[in-house]
């Protein structure tokens, strides 16, 4: 049933969206005349890489300081990335991994080795499912790059600030996941475009629906600020990407 979600949504998403694409890939080249698609290496299901699409919305080479989390204020970020960083539009062409079977429309969120590689036994688990286009900690920080801004160090700040809470909502989902939670995690995604906080309540709702702790609940809802915090599975805060 997931499957064949994937395929009609995808296919319908992809006749839908065209016209979108094909414009910010034209207003991408027309900034510096280079390629406007960008091929990013991510870790799939049962941690096999897969070439993820984007519309790049950096400077070309931008991934060659090594950085892979981006704030707000990054430089990195062409002017016309961007607007389309604001509208969610560079995700669209993961549509075309949806259809190709590396990802699926609702799942945990795929990352890059770099942060696989620091994932505790429990975080692992999020490699048994395909990665998803979104899933409940998607909706909860499609504010990453805002989150990040300012911090000197991005992927520490990443790795303070949102893992903790982005694996256990990612956790909860492989645990928790059905067709009707595929249907109404698609729809909040939507909703959360154009009006953030009734998205939020829309979906601590669906949360507490499923049974979430009052820790996942109040991660969710977003009405305090992010704490450090270690991730699933130890008891240390993450001060380095090297350990």
């Amino acid at each position: 049933m997931k499957r064949s979600l994937d395929i009609l949504l995808s296919l319908f998403g992809l006749i839908i969206v065209a016209p979108f694409v094909f414009t910010a890939l034209i207003l991408v080249w027309l900034e510096d005349r280079s390629s406007p698609v960008y091929i990013a290496n991510r870790v799939g299901r049962n941690g096999r890489e897969f070439k993820m699409i984007k519309i790049r919305t950096m400077i070309v080479n931008a991934d060659s300081n090594g950085v892979d989390s981006t704030s707000s204020n990054d430089p990195r970020i062409t002017r016309v990335g961007k607007f389309i960083r604001k509208y969610k539009i560079d995700e669209l062409t993961q549509l075309i991994n949806i259809l190709f079977g590396e990802m699926s429309f609702v799942g945990p969120r795929p990352n890059v080795r770099r942060e696989t590689d620091l994932y505790t036994p429990q975080e692992m688990r999020l490699l048994l499912m395909k990665p998803g286009l979104t899933d409940f900690a998607s909706i909860v920080f499609s504010d990453e790059s805002s989150i990040l801004a300012d911090f000197e160090d991005p992927d520490i700040s990443y790795n303070q600030l949102i893992r903790p809470g982005k694996s256990r909502l990612g956790l909860f989902y492989v645990y928790n996941h059905n067709f009707l939670v595929d249907v109404f995690l698609i729809i909040i995604t939507l909703i959360n475009i154009f009006d953030r906080k009734r998205s939020l309540r829309l979906l601590s709702r669906l949360l507490s629906s499923l049974g979430a702790s009052k820790e996942l609940l109040q991660i969710s809802s977003r009405k305090e600020p992010l704490k450090i915090m270690p991730p699933p599975g130890s008891d240390m805060i993450i001060k380095s990407r090297n350990t």
